[in-house]
């Protein structure tokens, strides 16, 4: 049996996403993808330009970031967003409050996400961990229902896709209006939350095994992609994330500490063990 890595207790991660633009993003640790591959439309871009920090119009000196997707249909002209923390995340709660797109009809195919993830390094690599959050406003994968995912991973092949996880689905028009997201993951498995109300509980053969990257991304899925026409978009905000270390933290106490460190006048915070590997987002 391969032995869990531990994180150091009490560290935490903490980010309201009060930068100027995507150069203090940077500044900050975060990557912002520029690296082509998996997932989304094979040949699309990722674009750091698609993410956009931006005041909030209901809370004055409150700010968002927004990712957006677009698509003509075509893989050239498709763009896709995502951004990475290091891989310093394992055991812990994490918790972010977004705010997805609503629906709409005839829309393209996209996944919004936040998840932890490491790398792949092969077909049916058993270190892969990944726990992830996927909304698809319009539909997609075999279906037109709009619906929220939770998903704990063991390993996956991607070519042939071969995918071995658990999962839990809310099926329901969820975007346009914020939420609160929230994963609790202990070596005996994970619990998610919407809004405080329990979703999931995975364990077994899904508990991480290693250190995973906190992301954030937009993409535009394959399946059902139109072959052309004009240029169409999604966009979803994240007002907050946070992340506490060896620690089993219900969402509303994980909100209460993030208004705590709003009110110390800190947007951002990260005193997790610096990651043993350089970041990356193209995992």
């Amino acid at each position: 049996m391969i032995a869990p890595l531990a994180l150091a207790a009490g560290a935490l991660f903490f980010d309201d996403f009060s930068q100027a633009n995507r150069e203090q993003l940077a500044a900050q640790g975060w990557l912002l993808r520029t690296q082509a591959g998996h997932p989304g439309v094979p040949g699309a871009r990722w674009d750091p330009a698609a993410l956009e920090l931006l005041d909030d119009p209901e809370q004055p000196g409150n700010r968002l970031l927004r990712l957006h997707a677009r698509t003509d249909g075509t893989p050239t002209g498709t763009v896709q967003s995502q951004l990475c923390r290091p891989l310093q995340f394992l055991w812990g709660s994490t918790s972010a409050r977004v705010r997805f797109s609503p629906r709409r009809e005839g829309g393209d195919p996209v996944v919004q996400a936040v998840f932890q993830l490491s790398p792949l390094r092969f077909d049916y690599d058993p270190l892969f961990s990944e726990l992830d959050w996927e909304y698809l406003p319009n539909g997609g994968w075999g279906s037109a229902s709009t619906r929220l995912y939770a998903i704990a991973w063991q390993t996956v092949r991607l070519e042939p896709w071969d995918a071995h996880n658990a999962m839990a689905e809310r099926a329901e028009q969820l975007g346009g209006r914020w939420l609160q997201l929230t994963v609790q993951n202990t070596p005996a498995g994970s619990r998610w939350f919407v809004d405080g109300q329990e979703l999931a509980r995975h364990a077994g053969r899904t508990i991480p095994r290693q250190p995973m990257a906190l992301a954030l991304s937009h993409w535009v899925s394959p399946g059902g992609l139109r072959s052309s026409g004009p240029l169409q978009g999604e966009a979803f905000e994240v007002d907050w994330v946070i992340h506490e270390a060896d620690a089993t933290r219900s969402p509303a106490e994980l909100a209460a500490t993030v208004a705590a460190l709003r009110a110390q006048g800190l947007s951002q915070q990260d005193t997790l063990p610096p990651a043993n590997r350089p970041p990356r987002c193209d995992f």
